[in-house]
């Protein structure tokens, strides 16, 4: 029946993203039609993994070879908590049914924000804590460890996400699962669509392409695109922070940038970043990079938490255009992209998981060699051509 197979599921009804890399694997089997997602009439959550009701020669044993794939993405209905303890659940079940491997794929990492804890011992950080950064988080739970924690407890055996934040949380998640915790980096979406598509302009060999990084934690993220895009003469150009008051941050080109201010004159100058959530910081970051006069600046972000505050801070036109994941696929709502649409291109990763998730399984990635991501742009964004319809 289901022996020896990857059972790819969602942890929400129709979903359409666990969907979307279901299909895109291989999967022939609608979603809802292997697992039930219901709730009892004291409101308490209980997944069944459906079987032929007139087979009783299988019972508690009917995933009995499976490896069990999660999909757990952001949803309008549930929060993040509920999201969570549906994980929790659905992957007890399918170790409680024969299970032999349970993947969780989760593009956004629950509690990635909460990387530490007030004791010394919460958070492998790579550099030395002190009062100020223990009393941060003082009286609150190192939340990214319990999250692992009850994974592992609940039977996930392996995770997967894309482009985290946290080496603390990454390193934490690489001793919960045995090493068994992957983290794509997105950086041939974004290199293929940056050369494949008219959002820029690269020169010759890249010599119009200037990569940002707008802080440190993003430097080895920018290193990595360069690589990828494969253009020598792309320039890269680091920020630096300068804090002015308890609250109030200043940003500038480093005095180390291997590009400086006066080197973004005419050039198309593209920002990566992991995540927004308010976009404070980095309209600021776009702001002293227009100082240089670029030609157009893009903002490359993989995980947009789009909120009321950040979509009125980054409609500035210091940002030409925004190019960011469905990692949390609320973000193609044009309501949620509101007065952005005109300037915000979606890159949906659910073929390229599909494809990671085939090789993961020692399955030749089929035929998404080239065809591996989808572009979702409204018609309002002024490079949007009739052909380009979702």
């Amino acid at each position: 029946m289901l022996a020896d197979k990857i059972i790819i599921v969602g942890n929400v009804s129709e979903d359409p993203f666990a969907i979307d890399v279901a299909h895109s694997f291989g999967q022939e089997a609608d979603i809802s039609d292997l697992i039930a997602l219901k709730n009892f009439a004291n409101g308490e959550f209980c997944p069944r993994f459906l079987s032929d009701e007139q087979d009783r020669s299988q019972i508690g044993d009917g995933l009995h070879g499976a490896t069990v794939v999660i999909v757990s993405v952001d949803s309008d209905g549930q929060t993040r908590q509920t999201l969570a303890l549906r994980n929790f659940l659905i992957a007890r079940a399918a170790k409680d049914n024969g299970a032999a491997k349970v993947v969780l794929v989760e593009p956004d990492l629950f509690y990635s924000a909460q990387d530490r804890g007030p004791r010394q011992e919460h958070g492998p950080t790579s550099y030395v804590r002190d009062a100020v950064d223990y009393k941060r988080f003082d009286g609150q739970p190192f939340s990214s460890l319990l999250y692992a924690e009850l994974l592992k407890a609940s039977g996930v055996d392996a995770v997967v996400t894309v482009h985290n934040h946290s080496r603390f949380v990454q390193a934490v998640f690489r001793k919960t699962f045995d090493s068994d915790f992957t983290n794509l980096v997105p950086s041939e979406v974004y290199a293929h669509y940056l050369t494949h598509s008219d959002v820029i302009d690269v020169g010759t060999s890249g010599a119009n392409l200037v990569l940002c990084a707008p802080d440190k934690g993003a430097s080895e993220f920018v290193e990595t695109m360069h690589r990828a895009l494969g253009l020598p003469d792309a320039g890269i150009c680091r920020l630096a922070k300068d804090r002015t008051g308890e609250r109030k941050v200043e940003i500038r080109v480093a005095h180390d940038s291997p590009v400086p201010l006066e080197g973004l004159a005419g050039k198309d100058v593209v920002v990566f970043d992991d995540m927004v959530r308010t976009g404070s910081t980095i309209v600021k970051a776009c702001q002293a990079l227009q100082e240089g006069k670029p030609r157009r600046v893009l903002f490359c972000v993989s995980h947009f938490y789009s909120s009321e505050e950040g979509r009125e801070n980054m409609a500035t036109p210091a940002i030409h255009e925004i190019l960011t994941l469905n990692s949390l696929p609320t973000i193609l709502n044009r309501d949620t992209q509101g007065r952005l649409r005109r300037k915000m291109v979606v890159l949906k990763i659910e073929k390229w998981i599909a494809r990671h998730l085939r090789e993961y399984s020692g399955l030749a990635p089929g035929p998404l060699l080239e065809d591996f991501y989808a572009v979702d742009l409204s018609s309002k964004n002024p490079r949007w051509r009739p052909s380009m319809r979702p």
